[in-house]
């Protein structure tokens, strides 16, 4: 049995691969372009990938390859057809972020909402040592108590989000970009109720159909001037021209984003010009990366694996 991981530096440096060794003969590489991977894969009965894609051109030459395990929980970079056609199984992990990604969207919440990068800034710059008051008072902010947080994408990281929110005394309204009614005692609502209510909103959707290109200038244009929008999801849902335009000119408070459209960055991304982290922080999908959460995914695909060996379907997508 024959296992390649294609991507290992997306799980850290730190990250240790032993778990794999007890399945089959492990071949590791840091990462890997797609017009690498024929060669790579094709003797391989398992695969273990990230973000490469994972389709005919890639996978093709792999006759005797069985099984193709994602590290993350988002499936678009696989082309489900050609797996089927061929009889190829595939798992994601799921529910492995759950902790993690919650956490950051506070971390982001905080650090745009508190205007902290400003105030540390004051500090460090000997402003406060040579002060005359005890406080300062030149960037306002609000509490969380008494505000209304938005979620779009009430799956588990949205809740998550919404039971800590609440503990802030923060009233939660959802929505389902498809129109799918949640099982939930948290008022649901359309998608411009979404907008026009909320002080804060958070995105923890997947991106599909109903979701991309959703957060656009005229949704941003209908949102509270003084709204923070948060998204830790996908990056294609946001239209980041839109985004940039809706913060230069005040259509909205601040945003915080730990996903783009394009990653690593895009040099010609607008938001770049930003400069300003009172309006605007940006953070590089880093969301679940918390030492835990990276390990957990190892030990995930190593269960994966595990069941597919012993003729179980855990975590199949395909």
């Amino acid at each position: 049995m024959k296992i390649v991981i294609l991507e290992a530096e997306s799980l850290g440096e730190d990250m240790v691969f032993t778990p794999f060794h007890k399945l089959g003969d492990v071949v590791i590489y840091g990462s890997t372009r797609a017009e690498e991977m024929p060669e790579r894969v094709a003797d391989a009965d398992i695969i273990v990938a990230n973000k490469v894609p994972i389709c005919e051109s890639t996978i093709g030459g792999a006759k005797k390859l069985k099984l193709v395990c994602l590290t993350a929980t988002g499936i678009n970079n696989l082309d489900g057809g050609f797996l089927k056609s061929r009889g190829i199984a595939a798992c994601n992990v799921a529910g492995y972020s759950t902790n993690g990604v919650a956490q950051h969207t506070f971390a982001l919440l905080f650090y745009v909402m508190e205007k902290l990068r400003y105030y540390d800034d004051y500090v460090k710059s000997g402003e406060y040592a040579r002060g005359a008051c005890f406080s300062h008072f030149s960037q306002s902010f609000f509490e969380l108590n008494g505000k209304t947080w938005g979620i779009l994408g009430l799956g588990a990281i949205g809740r998550r989000v919404a039971e800590i929110a609440e503990a802030f005394g923060c009233h939660i309204i959802c929505c389902s970009a498809s129109g799918h009614r949640y099982d939930s005692s948290y008022e649901q609502v359309e998608f411009e109720e979404l907008l026009t209510r909320s002080d804060i909103l958070s995105v923890h959707a997947p991106l599909n159909g109903h979701t991309e290109g959703l957060m656009n200038l005229n949704a941003f244009r209908r949102m509270k001037e003084s709204g923070v929008f948060i998204n830790v999801a996908r990056g294609p849902i946001v239209d980041e021209q839109g985004l940039y335009t809706a913060l230069v000119k005040n259509e909205i408070g601040a945003a915080a984003l730990d996903v783009l459209s394009k990653e690593p960055m895009d040099p010609e991304n607008p938001l770049l010009k930003i400069k300003d982290s009172k309006k605007l922080v940006i953070t590089p999908h880093i969301a679940w990366a918390a030492k835990e959460t990276r390990f957990r995914v190892v030990d995930e695909v190593v269960k994966n694996i595990e069941a597919f060996l012993n003729g179980g379907s855990r975590n199949r997508v395909y």
